[in-house]
C-alpha cells in the first residue's frame, strides 16, 4: 500500500467550509454592496465638485494665519484644561464603579447595576453626549469637561472592573484567611496587582481626552474645536489651517506625554 502523495502546494483553507459555500457568500457580499450603493444616491458630478472645492479651500489654507496666535492659544489651553480635570474626575469615579462592577467582588445585584450602567454609557459617542451636555448647560467648556469625564468615568470604570476579574485569587482569600474586612481586602490583595496596569489605563484615556477635547467643540463644547468650528463657518480657511496644525502639535505632545510615563512605570 502506497503511501498519498505530499502535497508540493499550499492552498488557503475555505472560510465558510465548502467552495461553493465560499463563493455564495462572496456573490451575496458583492450584491448587497452594489445595493447598498445604488440607494445612497452616489452622484459622479456631485464627488468632483467636492475634489473641486477641496482643491480651493487647501489654496486658501495657504499659508496658516498664526497673526490670531492668541485666540490660538486660549482655545488650546481650554482644551487641555478639559481633558486634565475630566480624566482626574474620571479616576476618582471609576474606582468604585470598578470595584462594584467586578463580578468576583460586588454582590450580583451590585454587578449588574454597574455592568448595565456601563454598557448604557458606552453606546453614545463623546459627539452625541456633548450635544445633550450643550442642551443642557449652554455653548462652552462645561458641556466639554461633562462630556469627557462621563466618558472617562465609564471607560476607566470597564478597564479597572475586567483588571480586577483577572487578579490572582490566591492573595485574596489569603487576606480574606486573616478576617480582614471588604476595604483591606482590596487594598491589600487587589490594589498591589492592578495598580500598574490602572495608571497605564489612567494616562492613555489622558491621551484620548486631549483629543476628544478638540472634536467635542465642534458642537459648542469648549475647547480649540469650537474656534475651528467658527473659522470654518466664516470661510476663515487661513486661520483654520493654523488652528488644524496646532491640533496636531497638541495631540502630538499628549501622545509623546502618556509615552513617556507609561516608560516610567513599567
Amino acid at each position: 500500500m502506497s503511501a498519498a502523495p505530499y502535497p508540493t502546494t499550499w492552498r488557503a483553507p475555505l472560510f465558510f467550509g465548502t467552495r461553493t459555500r465560499h463563493y455564495a457568500v462572496i456573490a451575496a457580499a458583492l450584491l448587497y454592496l452594489a445595493w447598498s450603493l445604488s440607494t445612497l444616491n452616489v452622484d459622479m458630478h456631485r464627488l468632483l465638485a467636492g475634489f473641486r472645492r477641496a482643491v480651493d479651500i487647501f489654496e486658501r489654507m495657504i499659508p496658516p494665519d498664526f497673526s490670531r496666535w492668541e485666540l490660538l492659544l486660549k482655545g488650546m489651553v481650554e482644551s487641555v484644561q478639559m481633558a486634565f480635570a475630566a480624566t482626574l474626575v474620571g479616576v476618582v469615579l471609576s474606582v468604585p464603579l470598578g470595584i462594584a462592577a467586578a463580578r468576583n467582588l460586588a454582590p450580583r445585584p451590585v454587578y449588574l447595576a454597574a455592568r448595565a450602567f456601563i454598557v448604557v454609557g458606552r453606546t453614545f459617542h463623546e459627539v452625541i453626549i456633548a450635544i445633550f451636555f450643550v442642551k443642557l448647560f449652554g455653548f462652552g467648556p462645561v458641556a466639554g469637561l461633562l462630556t469627557l469625564a462621563m466618558s472617562s468615568v465609564i471607560f476607566l470604570g470597564k478597564m479597572l472592573a475586567e483588571d480586577i476579574e483577572n487578579v490572582r485569587t490566591g492573595p485574596i482569600e489569603a487576606v480574606r484567611a486573616t478576617g480582614a474586612g471588604f476595604g483591606q481586602v482590596v487594598v491589600y490583595s487587589v490594589v498591589p496587582q492592578v495598580l500598574t496596569r490602572t495608571v497605564g489605563t489612567a494616562i492613555y484615556r489622558l491621551d484620548a481626552n486631549v483629543r476628544h477635547s478638540t472634536i467635542v467643540g465642534i458642537v459648542g463644547a469648549g475647547g480649540i474645536g469650537q474656534t475651528l468650528s467658527a473659522s470654518f463657518s466664516r470661510y476663515d480657511y487661513d486661520f483654520a489651517a493654523a488652528i488644524l496644525l496646532g491640533i496636531i502639535a497638541l495631540v502630538a505632545l499628549g501622545e509623546w506625554f502618556s509615552d513617556w510615563v507609561r516608560r516610567r512605570i513599567r
